[in-house]
């Protein structure tokens, strides 16, 4: 740890959903803890560590690379304790106290304690063990590719502003971004530029959003109370023009489109150029960086048991190949279901290993965006339709006909492996009864908590074979978590390996990416 980070006691917090991240309010933050030396134990001297506390403050918008590790492992550590039993404190962990207590033991020469992400959990005697965890990092700084502001207003001065969830009437300004892209923080200024020098614009203006991508596109969405008119446009267009980005206006049931109501994409998976568009309003993936890992280790799951080699060593160009070629040439011989596929990220990158995809969905908004990327990809053995779980499963039985399904040959696919990515609130006991029949479930989630109750509600037929974390939202609470199931019966078995493969028990880390560093 840096001595910069070490001398501060200041409680750092970040609201994520300020930044337009999906998760609301202010769930917990991180504080370096330097323990008082009449609280050390005897013979120790104590160390500081990074601390889940309760504690709500102001709103931080900073990056904090010399602490970033620290702070991951923290919220691995609290993933993983959900898994620890059914009963396990899930939205409160004390997992800070164990760290303290672990560190002053390091000091005192006595007996540490097992760290819960060093180590395979196991609940009691009749759970599996969790496998150890694949560690997928984010970028330190200018990860997040969409960024929403409120637009304040003191006099005739108009600045970017976001709120503390404790405070929402103050607004607190925030002339730059460190989280966003660089596209994103060369158009903050941009904007408020364009603000500044016409009133047109400026006028009952309450709301700036960003949406950038890797491939360079920008759109600004600017959110009025008031009618948009004629001259508002040419205003508009004006500073389009000046900015180079498409601007799209909205009042109450007005939409003004001048330029594109979207962005494209362009994503490197596995070697291969993945093309999305990215509507407006619409869900995307905020962390590209990190996203790309997602899809590859989605690929590498659907043919792999086991996480690649990690005998290369870390950081070099032989380990980034040897995860992204896991996946990049194999194909399989049987069908592919994915539900919840939205706008068709996972779909277009897990198409070309299998012989058909069936791909459903509720939004007809999603299902319209996911039928252009994959259009967009050529991808030709897609069929998406706009279908829950339920009526699948319902279909799938023979119990009843729908007719958004009176396209779709059920009985020419031969669905061994699914993929779901379900909302936070997981698949739930009717969705997770009906994935159970597949041999194979790769399960993408947003919440660990949920994860680790869908798991237990597969345990009966489905061991958890893999178990990563891909950390979209650094400096926050929250982590994207990855997890295989396979049949505890049957075989499913590719590429040489044995059914029920399982992961060595070494407890250590799994350097599966290439800003992995060694501990």
């Amino acid at each position: 740890m840096h001595a910069t980070a070490a001398a501060s006691s200041a409680v750092r917090c970040l609201v994520s959903s300020a930044a337009g991240s999906n998760h609301g309010g202010l769930r917990g933050c991180l504080r370096w803890h330097q323990p008082h030396h009449q609280h050390r134990r005897r013979g120790g001297v104590g160390r500081g560590a990074w601390q889940w506390q309760a504690t709500r403050a102001r709103l931080d918008v900073a990056v904090r690379p010399e602490s970033y590790r620290e702070e991951l492992d923290l919220k691995i550590e609290r993933a993983r304790a959900h898994f620890l039993s059914p009963s396990a404190p899930a939205a409160d962990p004390r997992i800070d106290q164990q760290r303290g207590d672990q560190g002053e033991e390091e000091a005192s020469g006595e007996k540490q304690k097992p760290s819960t992400s060093a180590a395979i959990i196991k609940a009691d005697e009749d759970d599996d063990p969790l496998p150890r965890t694949e560690v997928h990092e984010s970028a330190r700084s200018h990860f997040r590719l969409r960024a929403e502001f409120r637009l304040w207003h003191e006099g005739d001065r108009s600045y970017l502003a976001m709120f503390d969830s404790d405070r929402p009437k103050s607004p607190v300004e925030v002339p730059s971004f460190p989280m966003g892209s660089a596209r994103i923080n060369v158009l903050m200024p941009a904007v408020l530029e364009e603000i500044s020098r016409s009133d047109v614009l400026r006028k009952k203006l309450f709301q700036v959003n960003f949406l950038t991508t890797v491939k360079g596109d920008a759109m600004i969405s600017m959110l009025y109370h008031r009618r948009l008119t004629e001259e508002w446009e040419a205003a508009a267009e004006s500073a389009r023009a000046r900015m180079g980005v498409s601007i799209i206006g909205r009042s109450r049931k007005q939409k003004v489109v001048l330029g594109d109501d979207f962005v494209m994409e362009a994503l490197e998976v596995d070697g291969r150029s993945l093309s999305y568009k990215q509507l407006e309003g619409g869900f995307t993936q905020p962390n590209a960086g990190v996203s790309v890992k997602m899809l590859e280790w989605a690929r590498c799951a659907a043919v792999n048991d086991t996480a690649p080699s990690a005998s290369t060593s870390v950081g070099t160009d032989a380990t980034d190949q040897s995860r992204s070629s896991a996946a990049a040439d194999v194909q399989r011989d049987d069908d592919f279901l994915e539900l919840y596929c939205g706008n068709g990220n996972f779909t277009v990158a897990m198409a070309p290993m299998f012989r058909k995809v069936l791909a459903t969905e509720m939004s007809k908004v999603s299902v319209a965006a996911a039928r252009e990327n994959i259009a967009a990809n050529g991808a030709d053995n897609i069929t998406v339709a706009r279908i829950s779980s339920e009526e699948l499963t319902q279909a799938m039985d023979g119990l009843k006909e729908f007719k958004r399904m009176e396209d779709v040959d059920l009985a020419s696919f031969n669905l061994r492996t699914v993929l779901v990515d379900p909302p936070r609130a997981g698949m739930g006991p009717d969705v997770s009864q009906f994935v159970s029949r597949f041999p194979r479930i790769v399960y993408i989630s947003c919440n660990p908590e949920t994860l680790a109750e869908d798991v237990r509600r597969l345990k009966a037929t489905h061991r958890v074979a893999r178990f990563a974390v891909f950390d979209q939202f650094p400096y926050t609470p929250h982590l994207e978590c990855g997890a295989l199931l396979i049949a505890r019966h049957g075989t499913d078995a590719h590429e040489g390996e044995e059914p029920g493969q399982t992961p060595d028990d070494s407890g250590e880390w799994y350097p599966i990416d290439q800003t992995f560093q060694s501990r």
